[in-house]
C-alpha cells in the first residue's frame, strides 16, 4: 500500500542512504525486497532517477574501490540481473559508481552470488510475485545488522507475521526508516544473528559497545587506598555503581 502514495519520496530516502559517504556504511541498505506492483514500477523508476543524480566520489581506499568495483560488475553480469539506475557522471580514478539494480525472486534464489555483499553505493531489488515469495527470499538471506519494513498501518495489520521474521534475521529491526543514521542510546545495538554477530553480548553501536575494547579487572578483598577511584566506597567521582546488585552514587 505504501508504495501506491509514497514511491517518489521513498525512492529519494533510499537513494541517500544507499550512496550516503559513498556507500561505505555497513548498514547500506544492499538488498531490498518488495512485491511486484504498479507502485514498485514507479519506486524503481524513481529510485533510478534519483540514482542517476547522484555524483561519484572518492572511496577510502584503493582496496576498497577495487573490492567495489569487481563485485558490482560481477553481480551486474549475472543471468536476470537488470540495470535500474546508475549515476549519469562519469567517476573518477577512485570514485565509485552508484548502482541500483533488480532481479526476479526466482532468480534471486537460485544464485548465490546475489547474496554477497557489495560494499559501496550498490542496491540489488528483489522482486517478489506474492508475500510467500518475499518471506522464502527472505529467509534465504544470511543474519543482517538491520532490516527495514516499509509499509502503512493496513499493510503493518495484514502482514504481522514479517515482525516476527524480521527480528530472526536481523539484530536492528526499524519501521518506515532507513538504516543509515544511529543514536547512541541504551536501546541501540548493532548486531544481529551469524554471521552479522559472532557474540552476542557485544555490540560496535550504542553505549554497551564500550565491552568490545575493555576487559574486565576483579579486585577482591583489597585494601581501600589501593582501589581505582571508580570502585573505592566513597565514591569519589559521584558515578553510578552496583554495589550487592543496588544501582547507587
Amino acid at each position: 500500500e505504501i508504495l501506491k502514495s509514497q514511491a517518489a519520496s521513498l525512492a529519494k530516502q533510499y537513494a541517500g542512504s544507499i550512496t550516503l559517504g559513498m556507500g561505505q556504511f555497513c548498514t547500506n541498505p544492499g538488498i531490498l525486497l518488495a512485491i511486484d506492483s504498479p507502485g514498485l514500477t514507479e519506486f524503481l523508476q524513481c529510485l533510478g532517477t534519483e540514482i542517476a543524480a547522484v555524483l561519484p566520489a572518492s572511496m577510502l581506499h584503493k582496496g576498497i574501490h577495487l573490492a567495489y568495483l569487481e563485485k558490482m560488475q560481477t553481480a551486474l553480469h549475472e543471468s536476470g540481473v537488470e540495470l535500474v539506475g546508475s549515476a549519469a557522471a562519469a567517476p573518477g580514478e577512485m570514485d565509485a559508481l552508484p548502482v541500483v539494480a533488480k532481479v526476479s525472486g526466482a532468480v534471486f534464489l537460485k544464485n548465490p552470488v546475489l547474496q554477497e555483499e557489495v560494499f559501496g553505493p550498490y542496491s540489488l531489488m528483489v522482486v517478489c510475485k506474492d508475500p510467500s515469495e518475499l518471506k522464502t527470499v527472505w529467509r534465504s538471506v544470511k543474519g543482517q545488522l538491520t532490516t527495514t519494513l516499509m509499509g502503512t498501518d493496513k499493510d503493518f495489520q495484514n502482514h504481522a507475521d514479517l515482525m516476527e521474521l524480521a527480528q530472526d534475521m536481523a539484530g536492528r529491526v526499524l519501521f518506515n526508516g532507513v538504516p543509515t543514521g544511529v543514536e547512541v542510546c541504551p536501546s541501540m545495538v548493532h548486531g544481529g544473528p551469524f554471521p552479522a554477530t559472532t557474540d552476542s553480548r557485544f555490540t560496535a553501536v550504542g553505549i554497551q559497545s564500550v565491552k568490545r575494547w575493555v576487559r574486565p579487572v576483579c579486585y577482591q578483598n583489597c585494601p581501600p587506598e589501593w582501589l581505582p577511584k571508580a570502585l573505592q566506597d566513597t565514591n569519589p567521582e559521584g558515578i553510578w555503581r552496583l554495589v550487592n546488585n543496588e544501582w547507587k552514587k
